[in-house]
């Protein structure tokens, strides 16, 4: 299935304030349905044993409500590993209003300085970016890392359009109707994924399949 660009309503802030709180609840369910939390937590435990490590830090960019990071500390915290979770998002009024360290800053010029986290993630925001502007993305969090850079994105395919469109009946934002088909269609294919990555300055790239036509990247720093 062909890539095809198709802008995402959260992304500009297209809604009322609470067409926003809904879509933003809405991503929050599709990460605990359909893979988003258990691939980012499976990715950070394979991260801990490589580097022999129970005690990280974690910045994660495009980090909205921070769902996923916060879901995946409570599940590591149950296996005795410690995970300190920052998040940065464009939108200030998409970052939670509670105790979590939260910056309103860019992807693509992160306001950290080299080797401040142990590692960068982000969850459901690579397909976002052209690949160009993908690259610049990766080479920056590389960066900003010191062990790892984990990506978890959506798997472009036709089966995976079919069933998000079957799936729309459970989420109640018109904006969730918009952007979640959008999303598979403007994701990429692991071999596509791969190709753009593979020439960036890591010391090696994994790329696995996972849940629900989740992929999960990994850049070693």
């Amino acid at each position: 299935m062909k890539r095809v660009v198709i802008p995402e309503l959260l992304d500009e802030d297209l809604g009322t304030p609470g067409e926003i709180e809904s879509s933003l609840s809405d991503l929050k369910h599709i990460s605990e349905w359909f893979g988003g939390t258990r691939t980012t937590t499976a990715l950070l435990r394979h991260i801990a044993r490589q580097a022999q490590v129970n005690n990280f830090s974690l910045l994660e960019v495009g980090a909205g409500q921070g769902d996923v990071p916060q879901a995946a500390q409570r599940a590591l915290a149950r296996s005795g590993i410690e995970l300190r979770v920052t998040l940065l998002d464009r939108m200030w009024s998409h970052l939670p209003q509670n105790q979590v360290p939260s910056v309103s800053g860019d992807a693509l010029h992160l306001p950290f300085g080299d080797g401040s986290f142990d590692v960068v993630s982000s969850s459901l925001f690579a397909h976002h970016f052209e690949p160009d502007e993908l690259s610049q993305l990766a080479t920056e969090a590389l960066r900003v890392c010191s062990k790892a850079v984990l990506i978890n994105d959506l798997i472009r395919s036709r089966v995976h359009l079919a069933l998000t469109y079957a799936g729309l009946p459970l989420f109640r934002s018109r904006i969730t109707w918009h952007d979640a088909p959008a999303s598979v269609r403007r994701a990429y294919t692991r071999e596509e994924m791969k190709s753009m990555l593979v020439r960036l300055p890591a010391k090696r790239v994994e790329i696995t399949r996972h849940y629900f036509y989740r992929m999960g990247v990994l850049l070693w720093k």
